[in-house]
């Protein structure tokens, strides 16, 4: 009962994620809210079963807290500070917390607005017929994203040194915690998992600065992206901002991993040689 009760308030918590969004926007139309709502029925199903059963399917470390914890809560804290920043201020008694967290993000948005960094990508991947109003909205919207995906690298780090995970969580099951990682095939499971550990760090580095630039390149072909919907704009930067994020902190695990594999061998080949040295 308490591994059904919690798979389904992961569900239910996921849906609340991804409707998050139509929920708070005004005027959103009914065909609009019933694709969301259809979305977020399939994916709560879809997190339902992955807890609900003994067996993997989809969900990387779904045993070790607090890796999707974290991952829950930064993507949950972007959507929802993008929904309020781009609803903008219905009333009186609204006005304050949404201009205090459009500041916020506005402040944000200029400090990491550098040549070359990612927010700046950004901004230029718009057209350059865009209204400077809209421009500093995607930019706040960029900044806020942003600062939050590194907030959540250092919790995770802080977590995984504090804790010790995913040692003290218990014992870690390799196919359960990754099951799109299979240790029987190809070459020593340490080198394959810090070569996977390696490319989902570096890939989560440049994803931040490639994706602006490859949406760049395809308006030269294509109608250009505005991210004036203002769904659109939230899914948007909430993706380019938790998608690398979310590759970092797997590299970072993979890698941390590989480490209590190898720890774990070294200490056997001693115990190995001290019973051989007492034999």
């Amino acid at each position: 009962m308490a591994k059904l009760t919690g798979a389904l308030v992961r569900g239910v918590l996921v849906m609340v994620l991804i409707a998050t969004p139509s929920l708070m926007m005004p005027n959103v139309t009914g065909d609009n809210s019933e694709i969301v709502a259809l979305v977020a029925l399939f994916a709560g199903l879809l997190t339902f079963a992955e807890y609900a059963s003994s067996y993997p399917c989809l969900i990387e470390f779904r045993d070790a807290p607090p890796f999707n914890r974290l991952r829950y809560l930064s993507l949950f804290a972007t959507v929802f500070l993008l929904s309020i920043i781009v609803r903008g201020p219905g009333s009186a008694g609204e006005m304050s917390p949404v201009v205090d967290i459009r500041a916020i993000g506005n402040m944000l948005g200029e400090a990491i607005d550098l040549p070359y960094s990612p927010v700046r990508l950004v901004v230029l991947m718009l057209p350059e017929n865009m209204s400077l109003d809209h421009m500093i909205l995607v930019r706040t919207a960029a900044g806020l994203s942003y600062a939050i995906s590194l907030l959540t690298l250092v919790l995770f780090v802080v977590a995984m040194r504090t804790l010790g995970w995913p040692s003290r969580m218990g014992s870690f099951n390799v196919w359960i915690n990754l099951p799109t990682f299979d240790p029987t095939t190809g070459g020593d499971v340490v080198e394959r998992l810090q070569k996977d550990a390696r490319f989902n760090i570096a890939l989560g580095f440049l994803l931040p600065f490639a994706i602006p630039a490859v949406v760049k390149m395809a308006t030269l072909s294509f109608q250009p992206i505005t991210l004036e919907s203002p769904q659109t704009l939230i899914w948007t930067m909430a993706g380019w901002a938790f998608l690398p994020a979310s590759l970092f902190m797997r590299g970072v695990a993979m890698a941390r991993i590989a480490s209590m594999i190898a720890e774990k061998r070294r200490q056997n080949t001693i115990a190995a040689e001290v019973d051989l040295a007492h034999a």
